[in-house]
């Protein structure tokens, strides 16, 4: 991901309803203050520049499954994951170390960057990758039941390392042990469950040719690419690269990385439009999101794409995503512990969902192939406040804000969705002012009706039952005539 060290900038915590509604006990305090000190100017460059971009009118068809799927999981595995974190007893992050002035980052995909790892030592790592527990099917299921409705993974992230064999580089998967087509693999489960293959490909930085961008820092580890260097990375690698996995794979959608202004000098209007017509041209049906270009966009993305672990306060005036993290780390950290409550990770769901916006939640895999055991736990639990409520969250319309929480609506607009994140001590939920009277309401879980009535002209209420049916995100169904 990008060069920003945790920015829950804008989270459901920062947000008006979230500030009447304080996150239990249980949660992590510092994640908390994380997002009490995230960087918002960064936030607020990137949605204006963002902001100019008018998403084209033949995206709509194209993006329907995107805005009734609500849900994805981001996949960050390559041959930074052999490392987990650390390099010769080095673990990062690295706070005011002379020897690494760049390691003040738990991002562990970066690891070759911020502790500078020598080339050929972290080639000799990538080019010994052989996953032997890598399990296709049983990710794609333990994805599906979690109510996740796509997937993408890093077919390329910054380090350039390929995961499938490339015609136009020898740095990927067909020159390890491993002599199995991962993402084939993934592309025959997807499609054997009904779940959208996606890919994440790092068009602007790649680390191991001359010519890709590397980190703009004041302590260089590498120099930067001069623009005909990069013309001859974006030519010989980059676009025949992107054919590649489009002609190969044929994914639903390709997520881009860019962040900030550090890439518009290499990332031009003309390169990203050539390769935006590059992706039309070969699959019109395949999204690209807004950080192809997160300094100007332009009028031909599907979607926006906040920054990592970025919330807006509310609806951007066109379909977005949220990436985000289970932890601190994109890629497989072992000491990372930093693991969010699956109960948070509900409520940044719900506030997605309230604004027209995707959760796309990410997992690392340890290098083998294999999921760490506290992924697995939140894909359970996860799926099983799906399995009693996804209906509120996945084919719904934004709604907004409330005091209690979130709404969520029904596209007709004959259900809304009450998103209560504290159950009231009094066990009278105040809905406020509706528009037309409700007919009913009940926990979504439960089913049965409670008993609704009109606090005061115009105002309704709900009586709940004495306990909430979820301690983060209890799920009250108002139902109203079509």
């Amino acid at each position: 991901m990008n060069r920003f060290h945790l920015l829950p900038c804008l989270t459901a915590l920062c947000t008006a309803a979230l500030a009447q509604n304080a996150a239990p006990p249980a949660l992590a305090s510092e994640f908390v203050a994380a997002a009490a000190a995230a960087d918002a100017a960064a936030y607020a460059t990137q949605v204006k520049a963002a902001g100019a971009a008018k998403i084209s009118a033949e995206s709509e068809a194209r993006r329907a499954w995107f805005e009734d799927a609500r849900f994805g999981l981001f996949i960050h595995w390559g041959p930074y994951s052999a490392y987990e974190g650390g390099h010769n007893g080095v673990t990062m992050p690295q706070r005011d170390n002379p020897r690494y002035p760049n390691g003040n980052s738990w991002y562990a995909e970066w690891i070759q960057s911020r502790l500078a790892i020598p080339d050929t030592e972290y080639r000799a790592t990538a080019l010994r990758f052989n996953p032997v527990n890598f399990d296709a099917e049983a990710l794609v299921q333990e994805a599906r039941r979690a109510g996740m409705k796509y997937i993408a993974i890093t077919a390329k992230h910054h380090d350039g390392f390929a995961l499938w064999d490339s015609a136009v580089s020898d740095y990927d998967l067909g020159s390890t042990p491993c002599k199995r087509d991962l993402l084939g693999e993934l592309a025959a489960a997807c499609k054997k469950h009904g779940v959208k293959l996606c890919f994440y490909y790092s068009h602007w930085q790649d680390w191991s040719v001359t010519g890709g961008a590397k980190p703009v820092w004041k302590n260089a580890w590498k120099p930067q690419a001069s623009d005909a260097e990069f013309e001859r990375y974006w030519q010989g690698k980059c676009l025949p690269q992107v054919a590649e996995l489009i002609e190969r794979y044929d994914p639903a959608l390709i997520w881009f990385d860019t962040w900030g202004d550090e890439a518009k000098d290499h990332i031009t209007e003309k390169r990203r439009d050539e390769l935006i017509g590059l992706i039309r041209r070969k699959s019109p049906k395949c999204l690209i999101n807004g950080r192809i270009a997160a300094h100007n966009p332009g009028d031909d993305v599907d979607f926006l794409e906040m920054g990592d672990n970025e919330f807006p306060r509310a609806w951007p005036g066109r379909p977005w995503q949220t990436p985000a993290t289970m932890q601190h780390s994109w890629g497989y950290h072992a000491t990372d512990y930093a693991w969010k409550p699956s109960g948070m990770m509900v409520r940044y769901l719900a506030q997605c969902a309230s604004l027209g916006g995707n959760y796309l939640l990410n997992i690392g895999p340890k290098f083998d192939g294999s999921l760490p055991a506290p992924t697995l736990r939140r894909f359970r639990e996860l799926g099983g406040w799906m399995a009693a409520n996804g209906v509120s969250i996945q084919n719904t319309a934004r709604a907004g804000a409330a005091p209690f929480g979130w709404w969520t609506r029904s596209k007709d607009d004959a259900v809304r969705y009450a998103h209560v994140f504290n159950w009231p001590a009094d066990r009278v939920l105040k809905l406020g002012k509706l528009d037309r009277k409700p007919l009913s309401a009940s926990v979504l879980e439960y089913g049965r009706d409670l008993e609704l009535f009109e606090s005061s002209p115009g105002e309704w209420a709900v009586r709940l039952p004495q306990r909430a049916p979820d301690e983060f995100d209890s799920v009250i169904a108002v139902r109203f005539t079509k």
